[in-house]
């Protein structure tokens, strides 16, 4: 592919030269555009010697070439990253002052941005709007994380990792095989109160059902995410529905059932809530140092999806185990598909840092008698697209 990268006045700069190298190592054709800006934060001999190619930055370079229209036309996929506020917000409004923003105007080929700003200027109720604006145009948006920012700061905003744009870039120029249909996804960690301050909760944060939802969306469906508890925002151009509880969260997907195409339960779900539950906090003082709290079963929400009658939709579950070895985590995955009824099982480990929390993950995908039907390691985006591409498969 030939992929123009546009690269954007600040410090998150560096970490884009990793992605023009993977990029070119991948095979592809990489124009690099930065900004005035960009090119106080990283050279121009480095850009060109990553990417292979002299860099563009002059509006009025190549002026018999019509280069600031040529370079968005030719242009198979067009990369921001990092994208500045500036920048975001120019291109929302369909400003063109420079370079980078006259190819994206000229260009008809999917867009990504990768954001990085500090938290506090990625929150600012403009720029929200101006990523809804350019998500509703169709753009693709690679999130920024939480983390250590510009000196001392941390928070949200910080640069996606470069293997995550990069899967990004793969997935914009993707299949948009799920083009018409309804994909139904949970996310995240049931809370159980005890009382007002306690729950029974799990770890996770709900990062895999986001993407989920992510390339989903980007496939061409309508989607439907169902979050408990998030620890990330929902993306923009689905469907969002926040619950906290397995009977809200059951409420929430069996509503939604009737017309879906596919469901994918990636939520965490406690199996037991207190029978009682306290109307104020519970005090050491009062209850003493031995304290027992009595539990009820909760609704088995894959179990009734399970149970319905066909046509239903393609219906796919999560296992999170500890299982060490291969053979023993496809087993309990067949187990559970069984038990459920269930299409799909994703079975994936969640300790050593895999799974709960982590940017990736890994997972043995179970279909009907056991088989496995894929292996997959790697962001959590990407497998996400292998779950969804082993659902389509079921529906064929």
């Amino acid at each position: 592919m030939r992929i123009v990268v546009g690269v954007c006045g600040g410090i998150a700069a560096y970490k884009v030269v990793g992605v023009i190298r993977t990029l070119v190592l991948q095979g592809h054709d990489v124009h690099v555009i930065p900004t005035d800006e960009a090119l106080r934060f990283i050279g121009a001999p480095t850009l060109e010697a990553i990417s292979r190619n002299p860099i563009a930055t002059d509006l009025f370079d190549g002026v018999a070439e019509v280069k600031h229209v040529a370079l968005g036309q030719s242009a198979d996929v067009i990369l921001i990253a990092p994208a500045t506020a500036n920048t975001i917000a120019k291109l929302a409004t369909g400003l063109s002052d420079n370079l980078l923003t006259n190819s994206v105007l000229a260009s008809t080929a999917p867009l990504v941005i990768a954001p990085a700003m500090h938290t506090e200027m990625w929150q600012n109720p403009a720029t929200q709007h101006n990523v809804a604006t350019l998500v509703d145009r169709g753009a693709h948006i690679v999130w920024p994380e939480s983390g250590q920012l510009t000196g001392s700061d941390v928070g949200v905003g910080r640069l996606a990792e470069p293997e995550v744009i990069v899967d990004a870039v793969t997935a914009a120029t993707g299949p948009k095989d799920l083009a018409g249909k309804t994909v139904v996804v949970t996310a995240g960690g049931t809370r159980e109160p005890i009382d007002p301050v306690r729950f029974i909760g799990n770890r996770s944060s709900g990062r895999q059902g986001v993407a989920l939802a992510e390339a989903a969306r980007d496939r061409g469906a309508d989607v439907v995410l169902i979050g408990a508890n998030l620890e990330v925002p929902p993306p923009i151009g689905i469907e969002f529905a926040p619950v906290s509880t397995v009977a809200e969260l059951r409420d929430a997907v069996v509503s939604r059932a009737t017309g879906a195409d596919i469901i994918v339960m990636a939520a965490a779900v406690s199996d037991y809530r207190p029978v009682n539950v306290a109307e104020t906090k519970m005090k050491k003082d009062a209850v003493g140092d031995a304290v027992s709290i009595d539990l009820t079963a909760n609704p088995d929400i894959l179990a009734e999806l399970g149970a319905q009658q066909h046509p239903r939709p393609v219906l796919v579950g999560f296992a999170a185990e500890t299982e060490a070895d291969a053979d023993a985590l496809a087993a309990l995955g067949a187990g559970k598909l069984e038990r459920k009824n269930a299409d799909l099982i994703a079975v994936n480990r969640v300790d050593e840092g895999r799974g709960f929390g982590a940017a990736d993950n890994e997972a043995l995908i179970v279909a009907s008698g056991g088989r496995i039907v894929a292996t997959v390691d790697g962001s959590k985006r990407v497998v996400a697209d292998a779950i969804l591409d082993a659902a389509l498969e079921v529906q064929r």
